[in-house]
């Protein structure tokens, strides 16, 4: 199950990961965040133990959503050693996002 990343916790998950980490940045209120998180829950089941996949509530934790630019949601931010590596701004295939991950993962 995806993690909830907060305000809080947010360096310590993402930042400080030495694993590659997914973000899905998103709201209650937003139609496509609900259409893109079955596929984050598919992404972090799958990626188990490789990867740490997580979900932001924007709308309860602004601070990071501010610091990378996150004017629309769903966006999906990649990192890799604190940096962000990829972005993807609204609702994608499912594979769009699994690449992304495989290329970090030399798969």
């Amino acid at each position: 199950m995806a993690l909830e990343i907060t305000d809080a916790n947010f360096e310590e998950l993402v930042l400080k990961s030495t694993q590659p980490v997914l973000v899905d940045f998103w709201a209650v209120w937003c139609g496509p965040c609900r259409m893109l998180a079955p596929v984050v829950e598919e992404i972090s089941k799958e990626y188990e133990g490789k990867v740490v996949v997580g979900k932001v509530d924007v709308d309860n934790n602004q601070e990071f959503a501010a610091k990378y630019g996150i004017r629309n949601i769903p966006t999906v931010l990649v990192f890799q050693n604190g940096e962000v590596v990829g972005r993807q701004v609204g609702v994608a295939p499912k594979k769009t996002y699994t690449d992304a991950l495989d290329g970090l993962l030399g798969q």
